[in-house]
């Protein structure tokens, strides 16, 4: 993923493909000697085609902080879930190992475009 994914255009095309919003709560970990989780919120790249009728996101994110560490998180969600006239996505997977524990988490993104016709 290049640093500015979430901006700019795939394929040399100019317009602006939708995004989803993103957020969400890792699972707990260190549970015997320090259990603790982390929050996280961002948008998601734009919209990448799966062939002719779906497509999917680059997701980034770093956690909060949580007694001097964070976690940090790369990769890309499933292809589009209809719900009604939109869709969200879902994504499973773990965060970075950072102060010796990583941390897993799923989510499914917020519906596309909300306000739209």
């Amino acid at each position: 993923m290049s640093r500015n994914y979430m901006c700019s255009p795939y394929y040399g095309n100019q317009t602006q493909r939708h995004v989803h919003e993103v957020q969400g709560s890792v699972k707990l970990a260190e549970l015997q000697e320090d259990p603790h989780g982390h929050r996280f919120a961002t948008v998601s790249g734009q919209a990448i085609p799966i062939g002719s009728n779906d497509h999917y996101h680059e997701v980034r994110f770093c956690t909060d902080f949580y007694e001097n560490h964070f976690h940090e998180f790369a990769g890309k969600t499933s292809g589009a879930i209809q719900v009604g006239d939109r869709h969200v996505h879902f994504l499973e997977s773990v965060t970075s190992v950072n102060d010796g524990h990583k941390h897993a988490f799923r989510l499914a993104t917020l519906i596309e475009d909300p306000t739209g016709d």
